[in-house]
């Protein structure tokens, strides 16, 4: 049975970004069912990230709150940690910075969730056409129209017509679909919090560019979870720009990849160097920027 009646905590992992980042809180505001609070995981941006989200804050729907570290390099991991840690909500949803929400976006994964599972959504790569459209205050599209990269099965130099068919919202073809497991996906995700507390959230030795949300998925099934797909539900544009990818980042002499076999290899449940580092600081409820002068 689904949990229509569980609280939400969304989680938008940042970074020097603002314009896309108010483009993802613009559509948080917009949902049909609204999260119960909005957690800004933010890995080090300058202050005029948080600048925007004072001035959101005051007119904002749900409490919206920033969980801010310092600037050190790429720290996804210890980032998300922090987020899940601040999280009050007994099911949060996570989502990059640079995804724009359909309206139904929290309302499909909530309406999809299921205990001893979770779900694992995808993404719309929108064109730089497009991308640059929606930076401008354009209204966001979905459906067979949307100017987006659809990608050629087995083929990563093209991209064409087809898969345009998974920018269509289906609810019962979602719920059917929801019977295979997907592919792990850090940009649209989402998970009971005492599922994640249990294997202790991610693993802060995961550093740089990779594979931390590969990592955390082993561990999750390793724990007895399922990992459930979402096809024709909780749609999300994602937002063009320059990856910080390596060339090829499944190489195994990847420090990242070399963690990720290791806990494969020890059939790993609950990583060390986790988000129970952050548990002190969150003892106390998080406070709302609202509330914050």
């Amino acid at each position: 049975m689904s949990a229509p009646s569980s609280t939400v905590s969304l989680m938008v992992s940042t970074y020097n970004w603002k314009e896309a980042l108010a483009l993802v809180l613009h559509s948080a505001a917009r949902q049909s069912r609204l999260p119960d609070e909005v957690i800004v995981a933010d890995d080090g941006s300058r202050e005029d990230t948080a600048e925007l989200l004072h001035a959101m804050a005051g007119s904002f729907p749900v409490p919206l709150r920033h969980v801010w570290q310092p600037d050190d390099g790429f720290r996804l991991a210890r980032c998300r940690n922090r987020g899940i840690a601040a999280a009050r909500g007994d099911y949060l949803i996570q989502l990059d910075g640079d995804m724009i929400m359909h309206p139904h976006f929290i309302a499909d994964h909530m309406r999809l969730a299921r205990p001893g599972a979770f779900l694992q959504g995808t993404r719309i790569r929108t064109t730089d056409a497009e991308t640059a459209r929606l930076l401008s205050g354009g209204t966001p599209k979905f459906g067979l129209s949307v100017d987006a990269y659809f990608r050629k099965e087995g083929d990563r130099s093209t991209y064409h017509f087809g898969r345009r068919h998974h920018t269509l919202r289906i609810p019962w073809l979602a719920e059917l679909k929801s019977r295979a497991s997907g592919h792990p996906m850090g940009c649209n995700v989402s998970f009971w919090r005492k599922d994640l507390l249990a294997v202790n959230g991610y693993d802060e030795r995961m550093v740089g560019y990779g594979s931390e949300d590969l990592e955390l998925d082993e561990r999750l099934r390793q724990a007895g979870l399922r990992r459930r797909q979402i096809k024709f539900a909780a749609l999300a544009l994602h937002l063009e720009h320059r990856s910080s990818a390596p060339p090829d980042p499944s190489a195994p002499e990847l420090p990242n990849n070399q963690l990720l076999y290791a806990s494969r290899d020890a059939r790993r449940v609950r990583c060390e160097h986790g988000l129970d580092r952050h548990a002190a600081e969150f003892t106390t409820q998080p406070s709302d920027l609202r509330s914050v002068s």
